[in-house]
C-alpha cells in the first residue's frame, strides 16, 4: 500500500508538469517526514551521489555532441549514408538509419538525433517517392537509436543511479544497438519492395562515394574514437569522454575551420545548461533514494516478488510491461530514476545482470519515444514537419513492433548484451 501510494503520488506529481528534481525531492521530503518526523540525511545522500569522478562524463559527452553539431560536420554524415545506398529501392531509408546510428554514437541523444537527421532525410525520401507516413517513421524510429547506441544519457544515468560499469553498459549496447539498425533497414527494404511510385536516385559512381566518404570520416571516426578506448582498455569512460571532445574541437577547428571563439562559448553555455539538469535529477533521484531506503520500499518489493515465486525471466516480463506503460506517460530519465532504486535490490536478490536489465531497460526507452501520447521523438518530427501527429504515429507502429521484436529477442538471448563486455574484461 505504503508503494502505491508512493508511485502513484510521484506520477500525479511529473504529470503536473512540475520539474522532475522537484517531484522527486519533495517526494522524498515527504516520505521521510512520514516516517522519521524530519529531513536529516537528505543533504549527506546528495552529496555522496554527486561527489563522484564519472560524472565528468556528462558535460563532457554533451560538450562533444554541441560541437560536432555546431561545425556542421553531421551534414556530411548523411550525404555519405545517401550517395553510398541511396540508389537501392528502400535504400534512403536504410541511409537514414545509417545516419541516425553514427549521430546516436556521437550525440547520445535521441531527440538530437531525430532532429539532426530528420532535417535532411525527410524532404530527400519525400522528394523520390516515399509516403510521408513512411518517411516521418525511420527518422523517428532511427532517432530512439540514441538511447542505445553508446554514449547514452539515459544510459550515462542508470549506471550511476545502480552503480554499474558505465564501460560495461556502453558495450553491452553496441550489438543490440547494431541489431536493430539492422532490422530497420531490413524493414525499410521490405517495405519499399512493397510501395508503388518510389522512385531511387542514380547511383552516383564510385569517385562521388569516394569524395562523400572523405567528407565524413571526421563523423565516422568519432565512435571508434571513444569506445575503441575503452574497449583496448587505454582509457576510461570518464577519459574516453575527454577524448571525445577533444577530438571534436580539433576536427571543428583544423579540419572544418567554422569553429570560432564565440562558437566555442555557445557550447560550453549549451553543456552548462544541460549538465546542471541532469545534476539537479540525479540529486533528486539521491534524496527518493535515500527516502524509499529508510522507507524498506525495495525491501518490500523483493519480499512480495519472493512470495510471488517469479524467477528472472517472470521478473523481467512483469517489469517490462510495467516501463512500457510508464513511457507512455513519462520521460525517459523519470523512469529510469522512479523505478531503478525500488527494483535494484530485487534484480540482485534473483541474480539478474543489472547490465543486461540496464541495456532491456534502454530499448524499452527507446519505445517510450515513439509511442503516444507522450512520444518525445513524435513531437520533433512534428515540429519540423508540421505533419499530423496521426501520421507520423502510424509511420512509427511497424518499428515500435520491430523494437518488441528486439526486446524478447535479448530476453531469450542475454548474450547478445552481456558478451562484448565480458570478452573486453568489464564483466570478471
Amino acid at each position: 500500500m505504503i508503494l502505491a501510494s508512493v508511485f502513484i503520488g510521484l506520477i500525479l506529481l511529473l504529470l503536473t508538469g512540475i520539474p522532475i528534481f522537484a517531484a522527486l525531492g519533495l517526494t522524498a521530503s515527504s516520505i521521510l517526514l512520514l516516517i522519521e518526523g524530519d529531513i536529516d540525511g537528505l543533504g549527506d545522500a546528495v552529496y555522496v551521489h554527486l561527489n563522484k569522478p564519472i560524472l565528468a562524463t556528462i558535460p563532457l559527452f554533451v560538450f562533444m555532441a554541441q560541437v560536432m553539431i555546431r561545425a556542421r560536420v553531421i551534414d556530411d554524415l548523411y550525404s555519405f549514408a545517401h550517395t553510398v545506398i541511396g540508389h537501392v529501392k528502400g535504400g534512403l531509408g536504410v541511409a537514414t538509419v545509417l545516419a541516425c546510428t553514427i549521430f546516436a554514437a556521437i550525440s547520445g541523444s535521441s531527440v538530437a538525433t531525430a532532429l539532426s537527421i530528420g532535417s535532411s532525410a525527410i524532404p530527400q525520401m519525400k522528394r523520390f517517392g516515399y509516403a510521408e507516413r513512411d518517411a516521418l517513421g525511420v527518422v523517428a524510429a532511427g532517432g530512439t537509436l540514441g538511447i542505445l547506441i553508446p554514449p547514452s544519457g539515459p544510459m550515462i544515468l542508470y549506471a550511476i543511479v545502480s552503480e554499474a560499469s558505465i564501460g560495461a553498459l556502453f558495450l553491452a549496447g553496441i550489438v543490440p544497438g547494431l541489431l536493430l539498425a539492422l532490422m530497420f533497414s531490413a524493414w525499410c527494404m521490405i517495405q519499399a519492395r512493397g510501395r508503388q511510385g518510389m522512385d531511387a536516385p542514380d547511383w552516383a559512381g564510385w569517385q562521388a562515394a569516394t569524395a562523400a566518404l572523405r567528407r565524413s570520416v571526421w563523423a565516422i571516426l568519432a565512435p571508434p574514437v571513444v569506445m575503441g578506448g575503452i574497449y583496448f582498455g587505454i582509457f576510461t569512460a570518464s577519459e574516453a569522454a575527454a577524448a571525445g571532445s577533444l577530438y571534436a574541437l580539433l576536427v571543428a577547428v583544423l579540419v572544418y575551420r567554422n569553429f570560432g571563439l564565440r562558437d566555442l562559448w555557445d557550447c560550453a553555455y549549451a553543456t552548462m545548461r544541460t549538465s546542471m539538469m541532469v545534476f539537479m535529477i540525479i540529486a533528486g533521484a539521491a534524496m527518493f533514494a535515500h527516502a524509499i531506503t529508510l522507507a524498506r520500499l525495495p525491501v518490500g518489493v523483493t519480499e512480495a516478488v519472493a512470495a510471488l515465486g517469479l524467477g528472472q525471466i517472470g521478473f523481467i516480463l512483469v517489469v517490462m510491461a510495467l516501463i512500457f506503460v510508464l513511457g507512455m506517460f513519462l520521460e525517459s530519465i523519470a523512469i529510469i530514476l522512479i523505478t531503478t532504486p525500488i527494483l535494484l535490490p530485487t534484480m540482485i536478490s534473483l541474480g539478474i545482470d543489472p547490465i543486461w536489465y540496464g541495456v532491456l531497460l534502454m530499448i524499452n526507452l527507446e519505445l517510450a519515444m515513439i509511442t503516444p501520447p507522450v512520444g518525445m521523438n513524435l513531437f520533433v518530427i512534428k515540429g519540423i514537419t508540421d505533419a499530423p501527429l496521426g501520421t507520423i504515429v502510424r509511420g512509427a507502429a511497424p518499428f515500435v513492433l520491430i523494437m518488441m521484436a528486439g526486446l524478447a529477442l535479448l530476453i531469450a538471448v542475454p548474450e547478445l548484451a552481456t558478451w562484448l563486455p565480458t570478452a573486453s574484461g568489464f564483466g570478471r
